[in-house]
């Protein structure tokens, strides 16, 4: 959920990697988890939180949106924007914001690709221009948030990776750097943040943006009805209807508690089942693991350093990623990423004590000075997980529907960029977005069970081996490579 990179995990495998040694002693771990609350700090926030009404009876409009989170939100600002008096009713399930929208780590990145190497991969012909679309698409979320009034705690600090191992610094060596992506050698990179277990760093100093994830999502949906879009709550959409329907009808979205006749939909439901069932098997739910310490005091921000306040993430495949709130707190999150057999969404998965107990001794390796820390909050939430690692998109029938899912933990930025290319589809234009090899193709999809979990499951006890044998891909990653469904992040 950190909004950057991510890669498949589970039960940890015996090796050296940093974060397994130096582990602080029992006694702190279980006195930083004494009290902990379960729940996103990022909701509880807002709280009191402005509610809407459900729906109730049958409505028409121009444009139904099925989903309220940053996708959905975003589609339906941009829509009322590009056409103010268009009818435009966002419909949520539960209440806006609350699934991975107002549960992820905030990184809100400029790639579209999930990084470099994904998209390099994937669409070389591309991958330039992508990169440059992805940077005009964070830059236009910077100005939303400015010229919209949106209260996120946005800060554009950038973000370093992080090498924590001898053979990671090659790899940010091989990283080309210029005026805004800049080599940060041990004694550099522990001068922006001291940690024991940094050996080297590349600072990308604009490509990275920190946002409060509960309060843009609360923000854009103030945006989107001072606009004039009615945004429906506790309203579960069944089913979207099209038949016996001539494409000028549009087509009849079914909700508990009413029907919307809409001449065009927008699908916002990432990680939830598709409405659509070519889309059934298109992702999975991968959970995903935070922990929010206490406001750190004067000295011990002075222990840590941090001064310019940079996104963090290591460059393993069970990654660590954390950052510092606007009241100074240390969101750490990532390591254990865990698919549930069966693809199922349930809260039942999101209190995992041998994760959070992982993450905290992680964070006391990567952190000892600040030792008698406590957290104040745990959580986690599902990541729509694809096959290629970052959004697909789609149309279905008859242009009447369109769709994109599959960010795999890269939404709060590129959930903006996915709704221009569904307006731009469902309006019937060809833009420069819409051509993209990226947006008119379609990953593969994963296998039913038991094989999706199966495969999961050993892709995931790869890459872990891969962690603890300097990054070397065994014959299963190098398979999984060749045909397109490996990831390095």
């Amino acid at each position: 959920m950190r909004g950057g990179t991510f890669a498949f995990s589970g039960c940890p495998c015996p090796g050296d990697e940093k974060s397994d040694r130096a582990r602080p002693a029992a006694s702190v771990v279980k006195a930083s988890l004494t009290g902990t609350r379960q729940g996103s700090f990022w909701l509880e926030e807002l709280e009191p939180r402005t509610g809407y009404p459900a729906l109730t009876g049958d409505l028409r409009c121009n444009l139904a949106i099925v989903g309220g989170g940053y996708l959905g939100l975003w589609s339906a600002v941009l829509a009322k924007q590009q056409n103010p008096d268009a009818r435009v009713l966002l419909l949520e399930a539960r209440t806006v914001g609350w699934a991975a929208s107002g549960r992820n780590g905030g990184f809100c990145e400029a790639s579209l690709t999930h990084g470099d190497d994904n998209g390099r991969s994937r669409w070389p012909k591309e991958i330039d221009r992508l990169t440059e679309l992805g940077n005009e698409n964070l830059d236009e979320i910077e100005r939303a948030v400015a010229d919209l009034g949106i209260d996120c705690d946005f800060e554009r600090t950038g973000s370093i990776d992080l090498a924590i191992e001898e053979h990671q610094i090659e790899w940010l060596r091989e990283e080309t750097i210029g005026e805004n992506v800049v080599f940060l050698d041990e004694s550099a990179v522990r001068a922006e943040v001291a940690s024991p277990t940094y050996l080297a760093g590349v600072w990308h100093r604009g490509s990275t943006a920190l946002v409060h994830p509960g309060k843009l999502a609360a923000e854009l949906a103030r945006v989107a009805t001072d606009l004039g879009v009615e945004i429906f709550e506790h309203s579960l959409v069944q089913s979207v209807d099209t038949a016996r329907r001539r494409p000028a009808q549009g087509a009849r979205v079914v909700t508990t508690g009413g029907t919307v006749t809409a001449q065009k939909v927008a699908l916002a439901t990432n990680v939830f089942p598709s409405l659509l069932k070519r889309n059934k098997l298109a992702t999975v739910p991968v959970y995903d693991y935070v922990l929010m310490t206490e406001p750190l005091d004067a000295s011990q921000l002075a222990a840590i350093g941090w001064q310019n306040r940079q996104g963090l993430s290591d460059l393993a495949n069970q990654f660590h990623y954390y950052r510092l709130s606007a009241d100074n707190r240390i969101l750490f999150g990532g390591y254990d990423a865990v698919y549930h057999y069966g693809r199922k969404v349930r809260s039942g998965y999101e209190n995992r004590p041998e994760t959070f107990e992982k993450l905290s001794s992680h964070f006391f390796t990567t952190f000892p000075q600040l030792a008698g820390v406590r957290f104040s909050h745990k959580w986690a939430g599902a990541i729509d997980t694809s096959t290629q690692f970052c959004a697909f998109f789609g149309q279905a029938r008859g242009g009447r529907i369109s769709y994109a899912a599959g960010f795999t933990g890269l939404g709060v930025g590129a959930t903006h960029f996915a709704a221009q290319v569904m307006l731009d589809q469902l309006a019937g234009r060809s833009t420069e977005r819409t051509e993209l090899a990226m947006v008119r193709g379609r990953p593969l999809s994963f296998p039913p069970e038991p094989l999706a979990s199966a495969g999961i499951q050993a892709t995931r006890w790869a890459l872990n081996r891969a962690d603890h044998n300097r990054g070397r891909r065994n014959v299963l990653l190098k398979g999984l490579d060749a045909v397109g469904l490996g990831f390095d992040s």
